[in-house]
């Protein structure tokens, strides 16, 4: 049964989220369509710039991503503290980017010597923006309703793009939500349209090591004038050191977990590593036959929420639920 989006997303629980929506009847809309022979892969670069963008507006941050050809994954973390922190005459530049706002909104703008009413009016208006803009449905409306146009605007038709809401799931604790992002990155390798994670095109993690490895050239060259930064500046950041606004790994063993996790989860890929598994693994207390698991049966095993058994079934007596998937 379809449950509300309230119950789903709980920011006192978890700031992590892993969405995904799907083109209308599974259509390939963002690659090669097989039967009409065209190809969309331009979309995806679409997906990619809107999702950015967004991002720069909400407060809200991507974590990892992937768009493949007929659906796209993302696992995104909402910072409310950041939002709160917005003045009044911020939240308003950021909602006009994207909407026209409200005429008395419009009024104050050109003059902020308004009456109180009217200023009380506009402040109304700013604190229910602010809560949209660290809100995931509305970004996900902003989303996809931009590609939906864009879309049927070069088809020179109209309908729907996709195929309904968009799905979420509550990532409850660590191992949910490095197992998911794993999950996420390694999308086009299991679908067999890529061979390494390097190789995966509009996946975070392909764009994570490209940068790294700007940085390194960077580094080798001191003397140039401008800096690389070792990190994507659109994506959340990894970082060992425990901070609200990184993920809880380093770069270079957020890589090694992903290659390790994907030559063991997919039987097609070639190349051998060695049982032992990553120290990353121990570091975080997870068995490496639960990790393998959790990543190559990820949407199976779980449902709305991720998370440990404790996390799950917290997460489910605190909603008034008597189970959660994945809690056996």
């Amino acid at each position: 049964m379809t449950r509300a989006r309230h119950q789903l997303i709980d920011l006192s629980a978890t700031s992590y989220y892993h969405v995904i929506n799907r083109c209308v009847r599974r259509s390939f809309l963002c690659g090669d369509d097989p039967y009409t022979k065209r190809n969309y892969d331009h979309r995806r670069q679409w997906l990619v710039d809107r999702i950015k963008r967004l991002s720069s507006i909400f407060s809200i941050n991507i974590a990892a991503y992937a768009i493949m050809s007929n659906h796209y994954h993302l696992v995104l973390q909402v910072d409310k503290v950041h939002a709160d922190m917005w003045s009044m005459d911020e939240v308003i530049e950021r909602w006009y980017q994207l909407y026209n706002g409200h005429p008395i909104v419009d009024e104050y703008l050109t003059n902020p010597d308004i009456s109180p009413i009217k200023l009380a009016k506009v402040e109304e208006f700013s604190e229910l923006w602010r809560e949209r803009l660290y809100d995931i449905s509305w970004f996900m409306k902003c989303l996809n309703e931009h590609i939906s146009r864009e879309a049927n605007r070069e088809d020179n038709c109209t309908g729907k793009f996709w195929e309904g809401r968009f799905k979420s799931q509550a990532l409850l604790d660590e191992k949910a939500l490095l197992s998911c992002m794993a999950y996420v990155d390694l999308n086009p390798i299991r679908a067999g349209i890529a061979t390494s994670v390097e190789d995966s095109e509009f996946t975070s993690i392909s764009e994570r090591i490209k940068q790294y490895k700007s940085h390194q050239r960077q580094q080798q060259r001191p003397n140039e004038d401008f800096y690389v930064p070792s990190q994507p500046n659109s994506l959340l950041p990894l970082s060992p050191i425990v901070n609200n606004n990184a993920i809880p790994l380093s770069y270079g063993d957020y890589f090694e977990l992903v290659d390790w996790s994907g030559r063991h989860v997919d039987p097609k890929k070639t190349g051998f590593i060695d049982e032992s598994a990553p120290l990353i693994l121990n570091t975080l207390g997870i068995e490496a036959e639960d990790w393998t698991s959790a990543v190559k049966d990820f949407r199976r095993q779980y449902g709305s929420f991720a998370g440990s058994e404790m996390q799950l079934r917290d997460y489910a007596h605190r909603h008034g639920r008597s189970w959660c998937k994945g809690v056996g």
